[in-house]
């Protein structure tokens, strides 16, 4: 009785636990994105942009005011990859909802959260209607 005592004392609360991360497939990620905008940020909190999930897996992504680009998203081998008008380079991230939104991560290390802003705003320029 007593080991076990020790053993409970020493574990993990329960309620520190973190909920295991469940990676999204393409339907997954879809009905979690679509008509919402989100904000992204760095592990330290760090923004690191936005990005708006219209109909079809079309996106508009910000990293600041005035600089938007637009493209496309699709599901390949178990990651979700985003091209863009200005670059055809796919980016790929495994997805994964956790108890606190969106995680990303790329091949290449990078890791992203979705921030906690309620309301994400872009600010994107529109078409030049006087060319």
């Amino acid at each position: 009785m007593i080991r076990l005592l020790i053993l409970l004392c020493l574990a993990q609360p329960v309620w520190t636990m973190r909920a295991a991360a469940q990676v999204l497939d393409d339907a997954g990620f879809d009905a979690y994105v679509t008509g919402r905008t989100l904000a992204f940020a760095l592990p330290d909190g760090t923004p690191f942009g936005a990005e708006i999930y219209g109909p079809d897996r079309s996106v508009t992504w910000s990293t600041a005011p005035g600089v938007c680009q637009t493209g496309r998203w699709y599901a390949d081998q178990g990651s979700i990859c985003f091209v863009y008008d200005t670059d055809p380079t796919p980016r790929c991230w495994v997805v994964s909802l956790t108890d606190r939104g969106l995680r990303a991560a790329s091949p290449t290390g990078t890791v992203l959260f979705e921030a906690e802003d309620p309301d994400p705003t872009l600010t994107c320029p529109g078409p030049d209607l006087l060319s």
